[in-house]
C-alpha cells in the first residue's frame, strides 16, 4: 500500500509562475484526475510527482511501501502511445522488462498476464501500424502493468482517440480497476473523463496554477457509464468552475504544459 503526498508545491520558470502551494494526496487504489486551463501547469506537476523533475519548492512524499516485486514504483502512460514500430505488441512490453534484466521464461509468464488483463493475447504478435489507436493505448497501458507499478502518472492518454474509441477504452480502464484497484494520477482536459474515472478531482486555476476546489465522487466507478445522467451535475459544475478561466487562459501564449 503505498500513498503519495504533494505537499506545497510551487514553482516558476525563468520569469513565469507555474503553479502556487498545490497541496494533495493520492492514496492507494484511488484514481485523482488533475483538470484545469491550458497552461495551467497539470502536466508539469506529474513530472514532479513522478521525479522526473523538481519544483522550486515543496516536497511529494511517499507513504508506505510500493506492491511486492514493483519493478518502477511510478511509471507513465503518455498520449502519444511512445511505442517502438518495429516491435510486435509482446515486443514493446518486453522492452522495459529488459531494462530491468528480465528475459527469458520469467518476461514471458509477465508478458502473458498483462495482454490477458488487457485483452491483447490475439494481437501478441501483431506491429503498431497494425494496430488501432485505442489498441496501441491498450499496448501502452500493458507494458505499464508488466512492471507492477504502484502508482500510473496517465498525462491525458485517450486524448489522441476519436470519441468511440475513448469511450470503449474508459470502459475498458473501469473493468480494469475493479479487478486490480490501481492506483493512478490522471490529467485530462476532458470533463467527461474526469467525471466516469476520478475519486477525487483536483480543479486548477489559470497560471500559477493553484487548487481551486477538490470535488470527491462518492458514486462506483462501475455504475457511471449508466448514471451519466446524474454525472452532468456534477460535470457542469467542473466547468463552470473553469470556463472563465479557461476562456482567459485560450487567450494567453504559453510554453507551459
Amino acid at each position: 500500500m503505498m500513498d503519495i503526498v504533494i505537499n506545497d508545491i510551487t514553482h516558476r520558470y525563468d520569469q513565469t509562475d507555474v503553479l502556487e502551494n498545490v497541496s494533495f494526496e493520492l492514496k492507494s487504489g484511488e484514481i485523482v484526475c488533475i483538470i484545469g486551463p491550458s497552461g495551467c501547469g497539470k502536466s508539469t506537476l506529474l513530472r514532479f510527482i513522478g521525479g522526473l523533475e523538481r519544483p522550486t519548492s515543496g516536497q511529494v512524499l511517499i507513504a508506505g511501501e510500493p506492491p511486492a516485486g514493483s519493478l518502477n514504483p511510478l511509471t507513465y502512460i503518455f498520449q502519444d502511445f511512445a511505442l517502438l514500430p518495429w516491435r510486435t505488441v509482446e515486443g514493446n512490453v518486453s522492452l522495459v522488462l529488459e531494462d530491468h534484466g528480465i528475459r527469458g521464461r520469467k518476461a514471458e509468464a509477465i508478458i502473458e498476464d498483462v495482454l490477458r488483463r488487457t485483452k491483447l493475447l490475439d494481437f501478441r504478435t501483431a506491429l503498431p501500424r497494425q494496430l488501432s489507436g485505442g489498441m496501441k493505448q491498450r499496448v501502452a497501458i500493458a507494458r505499464a502493468l508488466s512492471v507492477n507499478p504502484a502508482v500510473m502518472l496517465m498525462d491525458e492518454p485517450l486524448s489522441a482517440l476519436d470519441s468511440q474509441t475513448r469511450e470503449l477504452l474508459l470502459d475498458d480502464l473501469v473493468e480494469l480497476w475493479a479487478r486490480e484497484r490501481f492506483s493512478a494520477c490522471y490529467v485530462t482536459h476532458n470533463l467527461a473523463e474526469a467525471v466516469r474515472l476520478g475519486h477525487k478531482i483536483i480543479v486548477l486555476s489559470r497560471r500559477p496554477g493553484r487548487i481551486r476546489q477538490v470535488v470527491e465522487i462518492d458514486m462506483p466507478l462501475g455504475e457511471r457509464a449508466n448514471r451519466l445522467a446524474e454525472l452532468e451535475e456534477t460535470q457542469r459544475h467542473l466547468w463552470n468552475l473553469m470556463r472563465d478561466e479557461a476562456r482567459a487562459a485560450d487567450m494567453e501564449l504559453s510554453d507551459v504544459a
